[in-house]
């Protein structure tokens, strides 16, 4: 991974023309908090200061069309990016469209970035445990008109498995979900016993890994970051509870 002025520059062998990035909470306007660069309108952050991280990111990425800003309610809808200012209740949006940003908000979930290897179209998936059990990244790769195996999949900040306890609830829904025998011992694989008793230490990468795996995604990368740990780059809603949000974008750069 790199990092370029706050922005983290995902490393994958994306097309050319695939732009993406994933912000920090670093380099915005945002006060006490939320401090500095939360891109959340619904976290109770003032709204003004909002709208001018979010202008401050469309300008530095020269954007030339409005971002699909979503309201996210860990789902598995999946909408269609568009630049008509309206935000859509889904939890991952997906463009053909040159120049068309999708975006997800995150502070603890996992932000799943798709393109295909021709570099003609991308998606953006807020990826939390339920959205990810329910079968979003499924809903997800349908949207694509090739097949699984020509796509590229880059998993973003997120809790990594030392800070993730989850019950054991968690852990039978995964394995309620299981595609395959494989893809079962791959469940099992992501889970760790905590010292409590029926809770478990979940590690939503290896997770998502195991299901775009189970899907036919062979080109996976990222997933080596953990929002919790580092509190200086990431905001975290399971370590302060009150906090801001990183914002995760892909799009097709016009030629």
């Amino acid at each position: 991974m790199k990092q370029l002025e706050n922005i983290i520059i995902p490393d994958w062998p994306a097309p050319a023309n695939v732009r993406s990035c994933i912000t920090t909470r670093a380099g915005g306007v945002s006060k006490a908090l939320y401090q500095s660069n939360n891109l959340a309108l619904h976290v109770g952050d003032d709204p003004e200061d909002v709208q001018r991280n979010r202008q401050i990111l469309c300008e530095s990425l020269q954007l030339t069309r409005q971002p699909q800003w979503l309201e996210q309610i860990h789902g598995v809808k999946v909408v269609t990016a568009r630049a008509d200012e309206r935000v859509r209740t889904a939890d991952g949006s997906y463009s053909l469209g040159s120049g068309q940003a999708c975006v997800v908000m995150t502070a603890d979930c996992l932000p799943v970035l798709l393109c295909d290897k021709r570099g003609t179209q991308v998606a953006a998936i807020h990826a939390g445990w339920r959205g990810l059990s329910k079968g979003i990244l499924e809903r997800a790769l349908d949207r694509f008109s090739c097949p699984a195996s020509q796509l590229l999949a880059y998993l973003g900040p997120a809790i990594a498995q030392p800070n993730f306890e989850v019950g054991i609830d968690v852990l039978e829904i995964f394995f309620r979900a299981a595609r395959s025998p494989v893809h079962s011992d791959e469940i099992a694989a992501a889970f760790i016993p905590s010292q409590r008793p029926l809770h478990f230490y979940a590690d939503i990468y290896g997770l998502a890994r195991a299901e775009l795996s189970a899907l036919g995604v062979e080109a996976v990368y990222g997933g080596d970051y953990c929002t919790y740990a580092d509190a200086e780059r990431f905001y975290s809603y399971r370590r302060d509870k009150i906090t801001g949000r990183m914002a995760s974008l892909i799009w097709l750069q016009p030629s």
